[in-house]
């Protein structure tokens, strides 16, 4: 295993945890701003949760896309060199 291919595992894990993460954590918001009980507090706690979530998502997508940016520049400058040219 290279280092470019580590790279990408790595990355890839990070991000299927962190989007795992971030559905966790939209699902309990939901849950808490949806129940049907009376204390306003915590169905506060589940609009900051479902905010949070939200803001996760964005700066995930982004951070996605940039360590994408990156595998693709490193792979595409990390090619082997050709032959030296035959007399």
């Amino acid at each position: 295993m290279d280092i470019v291919e580590f790279v990408k595992s790595i990355t890839i894990q990070v991000v299927i945890v962190a989007w795992a993460l971030f559905f966790l954590s939209w699902v309990v918001g939901w849950a808490l701003k949806g129940m049907p009980i009376p204390f306003t507090r915590v169905k506060k706690v589940g609009e900051r949760i479902l905010e949070d979530g939200v803001w996760a998502a964005f700066w995930l997508a982004v951070g996605s896309s940039v360590f994408a940016l990156i595998s693709y520049i490193a792979s595409s400058l990390y090619q082997p060199l050709p032959p030296p040219p035959s007399v």
